[in-house]
């Protein structure tokens, strides 16, 4: 391979084969930078050694496939280039063979490229050419590797699902398959492998794993795709405890084996009432501080009557101190502002503490005492700017919390370097929809509750806690699982809760309710994001550059150009029409 040619190779000869990335003309030496997954080395061609295969080399272009015959040589004092890994040596050409011609590309071949992702989508396969796609995705390539090794040696037995299964919409939209051989049905491709792993454990497949591909018709940002990878776990006669510290063992061998970090163990761990209290969110970033700070009963009887009406009414004021921020533009606070209400704020106050008190709107609301003892509360001083968000628990923390996540960006506290892991646990079972009168699995309905839980599943169930568990990494959720419930009646009881008929849960889920009556063992499992670990692993943007052939915002393939229509026979045969085409 092209970067493996080294001075351990001194005066032997070498076949090369890859790809041209520059020509270089000397007037009687020709280089050329020879390119494959591996790296980049120089050829030479010199006109005294051998004149014909220096003449034919005036004809390579970049990105021509080239195969080559010559001698490791050491380059001349000088022209070293600790950049490379071949950069004390060269190859002195005897022999060239040109495999395949090239158009010129639309972009040039390198990590830098200024093309945009439009255009590089569009031609994907060039765009795998650069050494920074290729490196990440061989180290997918290891990932799962490493994966494999460590849950083969652990017991677990590698297991495929079906992809053409039921629909149980209840999640994301599924992506649908209708059936030519009986006419108006419809196929699922899986979001999940699910219903299937757990059925697998009442088999008596008592560890199974799989590296899965899943399918969700939903909305798209930088970290989601309509389709993508899972590390699919389960395992039989467990409770949390055993699948944490399995679960532990994996992501600790996968980076060792990957990247070569060695992780410590065990995570840190947070309660999902101390992550969101203290961070906002349930998948918090605990690499930096600026913590939440809860001023509900400071602020209960103060004459701001905005905060007075929210902490009466059952909601919080929680408020996170900008060490040193107070000199914020109008500009700034109000682009923060912006953000708040695109994730349900009503608005975002704040208190720039300066010579003389209190900066703000809200200060004449407040009397000295009050603001005392927010400023004790949130340890502000001088120079300072307090942010508050008061609102129900549900939209305050988490509008606050993503106000402290894009401070820590703005102020640089977020480390450029190393992996912060924490488990979340004890999450809520149900969370309830007004709009809908209705309850909904926080997870998924097949996550057993706390057991000493299970008796307020009638009289208070939004104080029902699960045996649920969410790994979080950087601030990114990357992996989420639970115990399931293994008890028929049990899993009845939460499909009702749901709002679910026994006739719907019969035609939606009557295979999972007969096999839980057929002996279940106690089980649970995690799935983890590959993408997401993977463009965290490699510090990439977006999942798309750690994914071969990814799909844009929109899930459109730009290379093949999926979606597309189909032809009319095929439809026929489908029994299906297009609206508004007939």
């Amino acid at each position: 391979m092209c970067g493996e040619v080294s001075g351990d190779l001194m005066d032997k000869e070498v076949t090369l084969m890859g790809w041209v990335q520059r020509r270089r003309d000397h007037g009687g030496l020709i280089f050329v930078d020879l390119r494959d997954r591996e790296g980049i080395v120089q050829l030479v061609f010199n006109p005294e050694e051998q004149a014909e295969v220096h003449k034919r080399a005036h004809a390579i272009r970049n990105e021509y496939v080239v195969a080559v015959k010559g001698v490791v040589s050491k380059r001349p004092e000088g022209t070293e280039n600790p950049a490379l890994k071949t950069g004390g040596v060269e190859v002195r050409v005897r022999e060239l063979k040109i495999l395949s011609e090239a158009a010129v590309p639309p972009f040039i071949i390198e990590d830098d490229t200024d093309a945009g992702e439009d255009i590089r989508l569009r031609h994907r396969y060039l765009d795998l050419r650069r050494p920074v796609l290729q490196k990440n995705l061989v180290l997918r390539h290891r990932v799962c590797l490493s994966a494999r090794n460590y849950l083969s040696q652990n017991g677990f037995i590698e297991m495929e699902t079906p992809v053409l299964t039921k629909s149980t919409p209840e999640g994301a939209r599924d992506f649908l398959v209708p059936s030519r051989l009986n006419p108006g049905h419809f196929y699922a491709l899986p979001q999940s492998p699910q219903l299937f792993k757990q059925i697998l454990m009442v088999s008596g497949f008592d560890r199974y794993f799989q590296i899965t591909r899943c399918f969700r018709d939903e909305d798209l940002r930088a970290d989601r795709q309509p389709e993508f990878t899972q590390i699919d776990v389960e395992m039989s006669f467990v409770d949390r405890e055993d699948v944490i510290a399995c679960m532990e063992g994996l992501i600790a061998r996968m980076f060792k084996d990957a990247l070569g970090v060695e992780l410590e163990v065990p995570f840190e761990r947070l309660t999902h009432d101390e992550a969101v209290g203290r961070y906002g969110l349930d998948a918090p970033d605990t690499r930096f501080g600026l913590e939440l700070v809860d001023v509900t009963d400071i602020v209960r009887g103060a004459g701001f009557k905005v905060f007075a009406a929210v902490a009466e009414k059952g909601g919080v004021v929680k408020a996170v101190n900008a060490k040193g921020c107070a000199g914020f533009t109008r500009k700034e606070l109000d682009e923060l502002t912006e953000l708040a209400a695109l994730y349900g704020g009503k608005g975002l106050a704040w208190v720039k503490i300066v010579d003389g008190g209190w900066q703000s709107p809200i200060a004449k609301f407040f009397t000295d005492d009050e603001k005392r003892a927010i400023e004790a509360a949130v340890r502000a001083e001088k120079g300072d700017l307090v942010f508050f968000s008061a609102d129900r628990r549900e939209v305050a923390n988490p509008v606050l919390g993503r106000i402290r996540n894009e401070l820590g960006r703005r102020l640089n506290l977020i480390p450029k370097e190393g992996f912060s892991f924490v488990w979340v646990t004890d999450f809520p079972m149900f969370e309830y929809d007004e709009a809908e009168k209705r309850y909904y699995a926080v997870h998924h309905p097949f996550t057993s509750p706390m057991d000493e839980d299970i008796g307020k599943l009638d009289s208070a169930p939004l104080e029902v806690r699960a045996k649920a568990y969410d790994i979080v990494l950087n601030g990114e959720e990357i992996g989420g699982g639970s115990i399931r419930i293994h008890d028929q009646g049990v899993q009845t009881k939460i499909f009702e809760l749901l709002g679910m008929g026994s006739g719907e849960a019969r035609e939606k889920f009557g295979f999972l309710l007969d096999a839980l009556s057929f002996g279940t063992p106690p089980h649970g499992g995690i799935a983890f994001g590959l993408d997401r670990i993977l463009a965290i692993m490699t510090g990439s943007e977006s999942i798309r550059d750690v994914i071969a052939f990814p799909k844009t915002q929109k899930a459109v393939c730009m290379m093949s150009g999926a979606p597309s229509e189909v032809d009319r026979k095929q439809l026929d045969e489908l029994c299906l029409r297009v609206a508004g085409k007939g």
